[in-house]
This record gives structure tokens, sequence and C-alpha cells, in this order.
């Protein structure tokens, strides 16, 4: 017989069926099976002369009743956790870790709550067939227990999930928190809805349609949620906030870590250890400060003026400048520049250099920001890698400001505010050396000091 015949014989006898048909038809065999069984309960009962005949039915109902729940307790307290201890072994020898999260967070405990629910659900029809009220109830109870314990499969998978993603270096940078808790919702939405459907006897989408009745009234409730997921995803996605960061909120007196980043709310652990909450969306409608760009980058700010009185500033001469060459860090600064002047004033006439306005000249005040920049520059809690300046800004009537602009190597707190003080304590220290005054206003000691007699 030629081969195309074979085959096409072999297409004919075998038809194959899609999944879904072939669990249609085990779920009647299997009710085929149950009517059947209790069927022949009830003929072997009626055969028994000590049951009373008006009692038949009711004996036969209870029966099958107990026997039913003896063999879901049994499932449930025996088989149960035999399942669970068999897949906690095969765990506990695989080489990953994702596994272990599912174990953990309790994904094969929830999917081991299907087996007592599912046998219920597919014997409860073909049992009582006879009593239809009670099989109807017990189907309805077992699709319940179904639809909980896949929702909290979903749960605990999220979960699971969460964890697992998070450890990786993408995860670490994005919020989970917030997708996580919409997917949750979004799961216990449809579980409710098909609960209910459930109960009602009714499909879901009829259920659907009559929600956009509620629309307004949905959208009023989970305003916050709304406004948070949103929130969510623009701080997710532009990598605005991560848990973790430094986060600096005036607005919210909020300064200190984020513990949490959820879908309505964000947990803030300030320093002083009090907690701060702040609403999600208000992350994107109002400003916030993240520290953490400082904490990855290699040195922390230090960004602080002195105020000279400007009463002390004054040109140097010999005598200053011979006092300013025993000084370190300047004297390289102070040759240079008087190599510069000079060649500067040769250009001017002799008899008008005898006027110090005229000309160029070096200034106590000048000389101390070159003494500062380089006792930074070799200051070593400094990073020399980043900018460094010291700089006079604008005066507004409260002396001028010379203004220290570097970075730390130590971002640690109280290392960062003791560098920053020692240069500060040594600053205030030398400043009177160079013939300079620091501006302060005048204290109640001052006042007395002038009213006293001389």
């Amino acid at each position: 017989m030629p081969e195309d015949s074979n085959t096409q014989i072999i297409e004919e006898g075998i038809k194959l069926e899609p999944a879904p048909q072939i669990i249609a038809n085990q779920a009647e065999a299997i009710d085929s099976q149950m009517s059947n069984l209790a069927q022949n309960l009830s003929a072997w009962i009626d055969d028994q002369n000590w049951v009373p005949d008006s009692l038949n039915h009711f004996v036969a109902v209870l029966i099958l009743f107990l026997g039913m729940l003896a063999m879901s307790a049994t499932i449930y307290l025996v088989f149960r956790p035999l399942v669970l201890r068999w897949v906690k072994y095969f765990v506990g020898k695989s080489g990953t870790t994702w596994d272990n999260e599912l174990m953990g967070h309790g994904v094969f405990r929830w999917l081991t709550h299907l087996l007592p629910g599912g046998f219920i659900f597919l014997v409860a029809p073909g049992l009582f067939e006879s009593a239809p009220y009670l099989g109807k109830i017990l189907r309805t109870a077992s699709s319940l227990y179904i639809l909980v314990s896949c929702y909290f499969v979903f749960d605990s998978m999220v979960n699971a999930l969460q964890v697992i993603y998070s450890r990786t270096p993408a995860g670490r940078k994005i919020n989970l928190t917030t997708f996580a808790q919409v997917a949750k919702l979004l799961a216990a939405l449809v579980a409710i809805i098909l609960s209910l459907a459930v109960i009602l006897g009714k499909s879901p989408l009829v259920l659907l349609g009559g929600l956009g009745v509620f629309a307004s009234v949905l959208m009023l409730v989970f305003k916050d949620v709304i406004l948070g997921f949103i929130a969510g995803i623009q701080l997710a996605s532009n990598r605005m906030l991560s848990r973790g960061d430094w986060l600096e909120m005036p607005s919210y007196q909020a300064d200190g870590n984020v513990e949490l980043i959820g879908l309505t709310t964000v947990k803030v652990r300030n320093w002083d250890r009090t907690v701060t909450t702040i609403p999600t969306y208000a992350l994107i409608s109002d400003s916030f400060k993240n520290w953490q760009g400082m904490s990855e980058s290699n040195g922390r700010r230090i960004k602080r003026s002195l105020l000279i009185d400007t009463n002390s500033i004054r040109l140097c001469d010999e005598k200053m400048l011979e006092r300013f060459r025993e000084i370190e860090h300047i004297s390289a600064y102070l040759d240079t520049k008087e190599k510069e002047i000079e060649q500067s004033n040769s250009k001017i006439d002799e008899a008008r250099l005898n006027n110090r306005v005229n000309g160029r000249r070096l200034t106590n005040v000048g000389t101390f920001r070159a003494y500062i920049e380089g006792y930074l520059k070799t200051h070593p809690d400094i990073n020399q890698k980043m900018t460094l300046l010291v700089r006079q800004l604008d005066t507004g009537g409260r002396g001028i400001p010379i203004e220290i602009y570097c970075f730390s190597s130590n971002k640690e707190w109280g290392a960062y505010e003791s560098i920053q003080a020692d240069i500060f304590d040594h600053l205030y220290a030398v400043a009177p050396e160079f013939d300079l005054r620091i501006f302060q206003e005048p204290t109640g000691y001052d006042f007395q000091q002038l009213a006293s007699p001389q």
C-alpha cells in the first residue's frame, strides 16, 4: 500500500482534540462516574430493611456528604503536606535561588489549596445529582475557595518576583512596589467580580457592564490610587526616586532615607528617627531634592563663606610680604605675583609709583585667598579631582564673603562635618596673621565695652 494512503488512514483514525475539549471530556467522565456511584449507593440503601423508606434519600445524601468531606479532609491534612514536603525537598536540591523565593513566599503552599477545592468542585455535581441545591451550594463554595486560593497564589508570586528582581542591578534602580501593589489591586478586583459572578450565577461581562454606572464613584474613591499609580510610573520611568535614596522635601518636613515607595504614600525615615509619609503624587506636583547623586559621586560638597571685615583690608607693604613669605603654601604664589606686578608696573613712571594707589599691588585679602586655595590643595581629606574654588562674593553690607567651594573625599555625615569644621577652625584662627578681621555682628558685650568708662 502506498505511503500516502497509510498517512491518510492514520490521520482519519486519530483526531486530535484541543486541550480545553479534553479537560471538558474528563470532567464529564468524572461527573458520570460520581453520578453512577450515587445511584448505586441509593439502590443499596433501598435494599436495606433497617433504613425506613422515608429516610432512604436523606441517608444516601448524608453518607455521600460525609464521604466527600472525609476525602477532602484527607487531601488537605495528609496529601497536601506530603506534596509540600516533596516540593521543598526538590527546591532545596536545586542550584537556583528563585525557587527558594517562591517557596518562601508561599506560592507552592497556596497552589496545594487548589487540590481539596478542585476535588469538591469536580465531584459535587455528580454525587448530589439527586439533591441539586446541595450540589449547587458545594460547587459555589468550592469555586469561591479556588478563586481565593488563586488570588493568594498570584499575590505571593508577585511578592516573590519583586524580591527576585530587586536583587538585580536594574531592579535596584526601579521602584517595583508601586507596580506590585497595582497588580495586586487589579487581581483583587478581578477576584471580587468573578466571586460575585459565581454567587449570582451571572456572566462576569454582565457585571463589568454594570460597573460603568459607578465609574464616577469609583474614580472618586480611588482618586489617590490613580494619582499614585501615575506618579509611581513617572518616578520609576524617569528614575527620580528609589528606595534607600536620601530625600529632602521641606514642604512636608521630610529629610531622610526613603524606606518605602507605595501606591499612595512614600515613607521617609528622617534623621531624627521620626517617620514622615508623603502622598506619592506630591512628588510629581511639588519639588523635592534627591541627594542620591551626591552619595554615588566621589565627594560631598563644601560650600561655605568667611565674612571679612572691610576695615581690615589693606595693601601689602614690604614688611608684610616678608612675613607672608614664611607662611606655607603661598611662597611660590608671592614670587610669581611679584614678578607679574614688577613687569606690569615697569610701564608706569617711577615718580607716579611712589603713590601706592598707582600700579598693581598685593593685598592681604588676595594673599589670604591664595593661602586658602593652597591649603585646600594639600589637604588630605579634599578630593583634588573635583571642583575646587576660593572666590570673593558680592558684599551685602556684612563684610566681604570669601567662599570656599570644594568636595570632601569622605561622604559620611559625621566625618564630613568634622572635615568642614576643622578647615574653618583653622582659617578663622590664621586670618589675623594676614592682618584681617572676621566680620561679626556686635553683641551685648561689645556695647557694654563701649558704655564702660575708659
